[in-house]
């Protein structure tokens, strides 16, 4: 096992048939929770929700890679040999166990080929979150279908016989009532071109599951089955983190998205525009020194005249650099209480009225000499 400066574990546990590749990302502020991630098709490295989103949640995080011998398998199997199966779940086993968890201080999440992964594992298995998106239900068909490489791979030879087993690896254990206490939730979307075929026909077997949660993201923002978990996302980390604090929101049967992108905004902007801070006739402070393009010591001072102002405000790269005071005939002058440092520059400064509106902005750009540059003559 390595470890990474961020605390990042990386591993090969052979304990099993088949040695399974992992990552370990260890809880913060003791959290007695683990989240098993699984990877979708085109993962980076094959580890799934490994872009960092997953970096700062306070339970441990194990990722598992699917990648054996070159090839994807949905975790389950090569060549309808189910020991590679058997080999996943002994990692989880594994850690959790080294942990001191149990399968209820778990959840198992994934998308697409991970979502199918978390349902069958977390079903089969008896792990109490299961988070499963946009999975595929017919796994051999998809197969078939779409990932032929990854087909043969699993299947040996693609038979009838080999595409029903693994099209009837989740199907059975739902209508089975497989770990029927767990807490469930699938995501989907009719954007998603794998809905009708994939996800819609298998909803009825979940009748009679304690908390099963259906979210249909009905959203004009998803073009695709790929789109689906990325418009997602704000919603699915404020339930991973209800899970990993011990709270399982009941969510029954429910609609997100359906946002209105062509609604008229011409009030709103008419208020924001009427109301903003920043008014187009209050004049723009004018500056008489520096003048654009001088070349000035460290120790420069700004002058300028700024009529119906109480104050300018100078401003570099988005950093506050001073807000000098305006005097009543609408003079103004300043000087950094640090010197600049040499080289070129860009202030913007606007002014602010008794109200506290303000004037657009007025850019000043001058370049600064070394302080123990050689006089010129």
């Amino acid at each position: 096992m390595s470890v990474s400066p961020s605390g990042l574990h990386t591993g090969i546990d052979t304990s099993d048939a088949y040695p399974v590749h992992y990552r370990f990302s260890p809880a913060t502020k003791g959290n007695q929770h683990l989240v098993v991630v699984f990877a979708n098709i085109a993962a980076p490295d094959d580890y799934g929700w490994s872009n960092g989103v997953f970096d700062k949640l306070r339970a441990n995080v194990l990722w598992i890679r699917d990648d054996f011998e070159g090839s994807n398998s949905y975790y389950l199997c090569k060549g309808m040999d189910f020991t590679l199966e058997r080999s996943v779940v002994t990692l989880i086993a594994n850690v959790m166990n080294s942990l001191g968890l149990t399968p209820d201080q778990c959840t198992l999440w994934g998308g697409s080929k991970g979502g199918s992964a978390a349902l069958y594992f977390g079903l089969k298995y008896g792990f109490r979150n299961i988070v499963a998106l946009v999975p595929q239900f017919l796994i051999g068909t998809y197969l078939q279908q779409k990932h032929p490489a990854i087909g043969r791979f699993m299947m040996g030879q693609a038979t009838e016989a080999n595409i029903q087993v693994l099209d009837r690896a989740i199907p059975d254990l739902v209508a089975s009532g497989a770990n029927r206490g767990a807490n469930i939730y699938l995501l989907s979307s009719p954007q998603d071109e794998q809905y009708p075929v994939q996800v819609e026909p298998f909803l009825p077997l979940f009748q009679g599951y304690e908390n099963f949660n259906f979210i249909f993201s009905d959203s004009p923002y998803i073009t695709g089955h790929t789109q689906v978990t990325r418009r997602n996302v704000p919603m699915l980390m404020g339930l991973v983190n209800f899970l990993i604090d011990g709270i399982p929101p009941r969510l029954g049967q429910v609609v997100n998205g359906r946002e209105r992108p062509d609604t008229d905004r011409s009030a709103i902007d008419a208020f924001l525009k009427a109301t903003s801070q920043v008014r187009d006739t209050f004049p723009a402070p004018l500056v008489h020194a520096p003048f654009p393009g001088q070349q000035v010591r460290p120790s420069v001072r700004f002058t300028g005249f700024a009529p119906g102002a109480v104050r300018v405000s100078a401003w570099e790269r988005g950093t506050f650099l001073g807000s000098p005071d305006v005097a009543a005939d609408g003079s103004w002058s300043w000087e950094p209480p640090k010197p600049l440092s040499p080289g070129d520059h860009l202030v913007r400064i606007f002014a602010v009225d008794a109200s506290g509106f303000a004037s657009p902005t007025t850019d000043v750009a001058f370049r600064v000499e070394n302080a123990y540059a050689a006089p010129r003559f």
